[in-house]
C-alpha cells in the first residue's frame, strides 16, 4: 500500500489519520522513546489512502494537540524512503527491501468535521 507514496517522493505534503495509542522503542543508544501510531493514513490532496498505519516519534507538535484513542489528526509531512528488513555484515545477510514512510510531521491539529 506504501508504494502509492513513492510517486510523492521528497515531497510535503498533507495527510490526515486516525490516532490510535502510544508506545514505546529503545533508540540506539538502549534508552525508551515514546511514539504515537496512527492508522489510516489519508493524502488530503486526492483522498486516498497511503498507509494502513505509521509509527511517528512522540515530538512538542503531537504533545500540543490532546490525543485521545480514536480522534482524526491532520498533519504536513515530507515522503521519504527508507530501507525495511534484516541485515548482518557478518554473515553477508541483507534482507532489507525499500519501503517509504512519512518524516518530520510538523503543522498537528484536531481534524474538524
Amino acid at each position: 500500500m506504501r508504494k502509492v507514496l513513492r510517486e510523492s517522493l521528497g515531497v510535503r505534503k498533507k495527510f490526515s489519520g486516525i490516532f490510535v495509542r502510544l508506545g514505546k522503542k529503545k533508540n540506539y543508544r538502549g534508552h525508551t522513546e515514546e511514539t504515537v501510531l496512527i492508522k489510516t493514513i489519508i493524502d488530503l490532496e486526492d483522498g486516498n489512502v497511503v498507509a494502513d498505519h505509521l509509527w511517528f516519534a512522540y515530538t512538542k507538535g503531537f504533545q500540543q494537540v490532546s490525543l485521545e484513542a480514536g480522534v482524526r489528526i491532520e498533519f504536513e509531512a515530507r515522503v521519504k524512503k527508507y530501507a525495511k528488513g534484516y541485515r548482518n555484515t557478518q554473515y553477508k545477510i541483507d534482507n532489507r527491501t525499500t519501503d517509504y514512510k512519512l518524516s518530520h510531521p510538523t503543522k498537528i491539529s484536531l481534524s474538524v468535521g
